[in-house]
């Protein structure tokens, strides 16, 4: 009996610990900046780190654009957030990143009913998939996570341009660094988790790109890494696998609350601007990872993807268009 209170108590103390130093360790966006008049849209926002920057968007007044898969979630997220925040300017837009149409759709809908867009939030992502490619003809974690963002951030340039100063925030992973990206396998099925971090690479590199190519307007862009949450990304696995993580996550994995951060800071702080291209972890530019420091390497993966998406005529008209 004494042993069994000894492993308890153990265990936690170890979790209270660990969730201390999660607090202390998580940076948080301390910006006091108004959103009244401003329009944002965040992908994935019916739950986890995309509803809790929907709804901090929407605390600061904004007109808030949640783009999800999953309607009927969707509608549920807004009503929360309206709710909570007495802003009803939150609507829902569809958006199923596994199919390319369905993004060109969002697309051409924003651009139809929107004047103005001033923040972009490429939140929506899945963590791991078991291999297939889409009627498309893309690997399915690629789309999702990688070539589906791509493609929605092009289409909406010529808007965010028009709207004055506005940004772009890419979700990216700290897993970038496991990755094994290039030209000829971006999408081709990889080991393990290899996809996973071939994406968030990706994501990185799209940004540094973008960065460079947008430097004399008055968009930005950024990427962040915003610590391992306990949210559903995971819910690929199954039964007691699935019931083990969550219980774990729940313990020792950053909260969606505190994942959030780095993306509101990004979006909201004034004076980064300059580190447009950059990369953030617990609001703070971070050094670029190592498999990221080579633009050539970044060109390359820029001129595959246009390929791949045959987007060619699309990046001409947005990104080189007055």
């Amino acid at each position: 009996m004494y042993l069994g209170w000894m492993i308890i108590s153990s265990f936690i103390l170890i979790v209270s610990i660990t969730k201390l130093l999660i607090y202390l360790r998580t940076g948080w966006c301390n910006s006091k900046i108004c959103l009244i008049g401003k329009t944002v849209l965040v992908t994935g926002a019916n739950t986890g780190i995309g509803y809790e920057t929907a709804l901090e968007f929407a605390k600061r007044g904004a007109r808030v654009i949640l783009a999800c898969r999953d309607l009927i979630r969707a509608e549920q997220a807004k009503n929360r957030i309206i709710s909570l925040t007495k802003n009803d300017n939150v609507i829902v837009k569809e958006l199923n990143l596994v199919s390319l149409k369905s993004v060109r759709d969002l697309a051409e809908d924003i651009k139809k009913t929107e004047d103005k867009l001033h923040i972009l939030v490429n939140n929506a992502g899945v963590g791991f998939l078991k291999h297939k490619y889409t009627d498309d003809g893309l690997q399915i974690l690629m789309q999702i996570n990688y070539f589906g963002p791509f493609l929605l951030t092009i289409l909406l340039l010529d808007l965010l341009k028009r709207s004055g100063s506005s940004r772009i925030i890419n979700v990216a992973s700290y897993l970038a660094k496991i990755a094994d990206l290039t030209p000829e396998n971006i999408n081709k099925p990889n080991e393990g988790y290899t996809n996973y971090g071939n994406s968030k690479l990706g994501n990185i590199l799209f940004t540094m790109k973008l960065a460079k190519l947008l430097k004399n307007s008055d968009v930005t862009v950024y990427s962040v890494h915003p610590g391992t949450i306990a949210t559903n990304i995971f819910n690929f696995y199954k039964g007691i696998g699935k019931l083990i993580l969550n219980f774990l996550s729940s313990l020792f994995f950053k909260t969606p609350e505190q994942g959030a951060q780095t993306t509101l800071y990004t979006a909201l702080e004034q004076g980064i601007e300059k580190y447009s291209g950059g990369h953030f972890e617990e609001c703070s530019l971070v050094s670029t990872y190592a498999k990221a420091k080579n633009p050539d390497f970044a060109d390359k993966i820029w001129n595959k993807t246009i390929e791949i998406l045959d987007i060619e005529k699309d990046v001409e008209d947005c990104l080189f268009s007055d």
